[in-house]
């Protein structure tokens, strides 16, 4: 199985229909799980937040419904694909189908004790899942440039992926890449 993690910033232009009708071309043959990213939706969190001063744990919980509604676009895109909601729904899905996209259950992440914070965005969030699914690869596509020669711990430090993102993969046994969407 891998995990293919779609910015939300690809929905800004054309890329976000390249990206979908690529998982479908570049994995034939391979179960695959897209995450998507909270694009502009969780911009208006971040703002919503700085605006009104609320918890970390509300803004998590807002930005995980920016992921949810972003996987509703993904799906109205490509309505060939499914969505799954929790890691049983996710398993089942993809007995029936090779390409599923998670719409991420709130409750099922507070039990796993996903920390709500900033420094777990999508990233972090795909990387559990990759885990949790006993995945082979993860895939993180951007729209910002990536240099193919920064490890993982660089590419934090440079805000490409969150903060979270090495301690959580840090003893993965699954392939990892952080790639350009023209790299996809």
């Amino acid at each position: 199985m891998i995990i293919v993690k779609l910015g939300g910033s690809l929905s800004q232009s054309d890329t976000l229909v390249k990206c979908l009708n690529r998982v479908e071309q570049n994995y034939p043959d391979s179960a695959v799980v897209i995450v998507p990213g909270g694009g502009a939706f969780a911009d208006q969190v971040r703002l919503a937040q700085h605006h009104w001063q609320f918890d970390d744990k509300t803004a998590h919980r807002m930005a995980i419904l920016a992921m949810q509604q972003m996987a509703l676009l993904f799906n109205g895109i490509k309505s060939n694909f499914t969505i799954a909601n929790s890691l049983l729904d996710i398993q089942k899905q993809l007995h029936k189908q090779k390409i599923v996209i998670w719409s991420p259950d709130i409750v099922e992440l507070d039990k796993a004790a996903i920390q709500a914070s900033w420094d777990i965005t999508s990233d972090s969030l795909a990387a559990w899942l990759a885990k949790a699914l006993s995945a082979r690869e993860l895939v993180l596509v951007k729209s910002a440039i990536i240099d193919a020669s920064l490890n993982l711990q660089q590419l934090a430090n440079q805000n490409l992926v969150d903060k979270g993102f090495c301690d959580l993969v840090m003893q993965a046994t699954f392939k990892i890449q952080v790639i350009n969407q023209q790299n996809f």
